[in-house]
């Protein structure tokens, strides 16, 4: 149950509960997308949800290897960077190739950028459309907005204590695949994909078989079966159509559509997504609401870094009965940058934690 408000999730698989009601001082999340940043959120927490392969994935549970990374969830930034830090390993894992991609810094020490100036002169995006502001879906009626009014004042708020901690606020600083009225090229339209099924048929037999025979599965038909017949049990409370998803995959015959799909995927969000938006601006870090930002930042493995800011009420569709008072729940503020910019988004997110 939620901490401070039991009727309320916990914003994912990851624990962070335990955390927030102060069981330990803090613990490692797995996401795939969203899964450190929800519960983060959710719990008022400060996470790190890394680029991907900056912490070794082997052992791990896979859903896909494109999009999968541990990360730490503490109370504080400090909290959090320290545990980054001795998650991270001295050198490259030859058991995960993508542990290649980000130079540790000198000593895996993320506590070098807690820095309480680090807001001055940086510049700060705000990504307008769709985000906080409605936006219509190419090619139809259809409006996406992702905040409230109440979460858009405690945007406003965020926003003025950067400018006021010594921040440039570039705003707006719209993602390009966002504002793109195209159709076929707008990520708004073209947000489906067979990368999650596809990556967990390849990664999670491929895991199962690093086990060696240990386990009381070898595939995941095997795992399918297994809990349909302990079914009354318990073993598949939440359903498993996931699973039955990734299972249909055939990895030879889905290849093509997987590839061009994870190419759509990385483009859209990447290259054309965050990439362009902080090279056009010159910007050091995209700033979300809550973790809104999860999904463009899961795709390409970005990383991001959430910090506890205020609570909100949140939407109502129809709206509340007069006379009832609904209980507010937390909202954060996300800092998201390009590969391997954890150092300055973490001296952003302490600076901005501070102030």
């Amino acid at each position: 149950r939620n901490d401070g408000r039991p009727v309320m999730g916990v914003g994912g698989s990851s624990s962070g509960i335990g955390t927030a009601m102060s069981f330990w001082a803090a613990n490692v999340g797995t996401e795939t997308s969203g899964s450190i940043l929800s519960p983060s959120n959710s719990n008022m927490l400060a996470g790190i949800k890394p680029t991907v392969g900056r912490i070794s994935r082997w052992g791990i549970i896979p859903i896909t290897a494109d999009q999968d990374t541990a990360g730490p969830m503490a109370r504080t930034v400090t909290d959090a960077a320290i545990f980054l830090g001795a998650l991270e390993s001295a050198a490259p894992d030859s058991n995960d190739p993508a542990t290649n991609r980000c130079e540790a810094p000198l000593n895996r020490d993320y506590t070098a950028f807690l820095n309480t100036d680090g807001l001055q002169g940086a510049r700060i995006g705000i990504p307008r459309a769709a985000y906080y502001d409605s936006i219509l879906v190419p090619g139809t009626d259809r409006y996406q907005s992702r905040m409230s009014e109440e979460g858009r004042a405690v945007m406003t708020e965020a926003i003025q204590i950067l400018q006021a901690r010594g921040a440039t606020i570039v705003d707006p600083a719209d993602i390009p695949s966002v504002i793109d009225p195209d159709p076929e090229t707008s990520l708004l339209t073209n947000s489906g994909s067979s990368v999650l099924n596809y990556g967990m048929k390849r990664d999670f037999n491929l895991w199962l078989a690093s086990l060696e025979g240990t386990a009381r599965v070898n595939t995941l038909t095997e795992l399918r079966e297994w809990n349909v017949d302990h079914r009354s049990s318990g073993a598949i409370k939440y359903d498993q159509a996931r699973l039955d998803g990734s299972d249909e995959i055939d990895l030879e015959d889905d290849r093509a559509t997987y590839e061009a799909d994870r190419a759509r995927d990385l483009e859209l969000n990447g290259a054309k997504g965050i990439d362009q938006a902080i090279e056009e601006n010159q910007l050091d870090a995209l700033l979300f609401p809550a973790s809104s930002g999860a999904g463009i930042a899961a795709k390409p493995g970005y990383p991001t870094v959430i910090v506890p800011f205020a609570f909100v009420m949140g939407n109502s569709d129809p709206e509340f009965p007069e006379g009832f008072e609904p209980k507010s729940r937390p909202f954060g503020v996300s800092f998201t940058g390009s590969a391997c910019s954890e150092p300055r988004l973490i001296e952003l997110a302490f600076a901005f934690e501070q102030a």
